[in-house]
């Protein structure tokens, strides 16, 4: 079993930064590829950035290419997303994940494991 938890988020300014943070309770964090999620009210959880186990591999949605960067630290058990340039459209709660796979995957339920989340909220 494995706990992750998020941290970082609050409100911001369009235009601004945040930095998220997720820390996994595991001996084998670097088996797992790690995933980043929002989700929106009343729309569907997304998939925003994924990170192959040895960071040097990352994968971005579309809309968030050139202002997300995924990165991670094997030897803290940690996975972290820079946002920059924040926009109202950002607004939702961001969850990180982690699946056992090859690969790196947009889809939720190809995650084995899911933090509480941590509400961002970008104000115009």
């Amino acid at each position: 079993q494995v706990q992750l938890v998020e941290s970082g988020g609050g409100l911001v300014q369009a235009g601004g930064s945040l930095r998220l943070s997720c820390l996994a309770s595991t001996r084998t964090f670097g088996s797992y590829i790690m995933g980043w999620f929002r989700q929106a009210p009343g729309k569907e959880r997304e998939f925003v950035a994924g990170i192959r186990r040895s960071s040097g591999s990352t994968y971005y949605a579309d809309s968030v290419k050139g202002r997300f960067t995924i990165s991670r630290d094997n030897a803290k058990n940690a996975v972290y997303l820079q946002i920059n340039s924040l926009k109202p459209e950002d607004t939702a709660v961001y969850y990180c994940a982690a699946r056992l796979g090859a690969s790196i995957a947009t889809l939720p339920l190809e995650y084995n494991y899911w933090g509480q989340g941590t509400q961002v909220t970008v104000s115009s």
